[in-house]
C-alpha cells in the first residue's frame, strides 16, 4: 500500500514509521530542518510498544513528487490545516482515502 504521511512530525511519523516498518511504501512530507534530520538521520522511534530506527526512508518537501498514494496520513498542526490541505491534493487520487490525526476538537 503507498501512505503518505502529511506531515513528518510526531504524529505523522510515528505512524507512518510503523507503517513503513510493516512493509507500506510510505512518504514522509516534511521541510525545512525536520526535513534535513530524517534525510541524514532517518526516523527513531522510542516506544513503551518498542523502539525502531529506519536509517532511509522517502521524504521529501514537495508533495507533487509523490503523486497519488492509496492513503494520506493527515497530522498537520491546527493552524497549518487550509495550506497543507491545498498541498495535499496531488496525492489525492479517486480512490485515495484521507485519515485526519490531528490534535483538537476545531480540526
Amino acid at each position: 500500500m503507498k501512505i503518505a504521511a502529511m506531515a513528518a512530525g510526531a504524529v505523522g511519523g510515528y505512524f507512518g514509521a510503523r507503517l513503513a516498518a510493516d512493509g507500506h511504501d510510505v512518504h514522509f512530507i516534511a521541510r525545512g530542518a525536520n526535513r534535513e534530520a530524517i534525510e541524514k538521520n532517518g526516523l527513531k522511534i522510542e516506544s513503551v510498544h518498542g523502539d525502531l530506527h529506519l536509517p532511509k526512508v522517502n521524504v521529501t518537501d514537495d508533495p507533487k513528487k509523490v503523486g497519488p498514494v492509496d492513503v494520506v496520513l493527515f497530522a498537520v498542526k491546527l493552524w497549518d490545516t487550509e495550506k497543507a490541505a491545498e498541498l495535499t491534493k496531488p496525492m489525492v487520487g479517486p480512490n485515495t482515502r484521507v485519515i485526519t490525526v490531528q490534535n483538537g476538537v476545531d480540526a
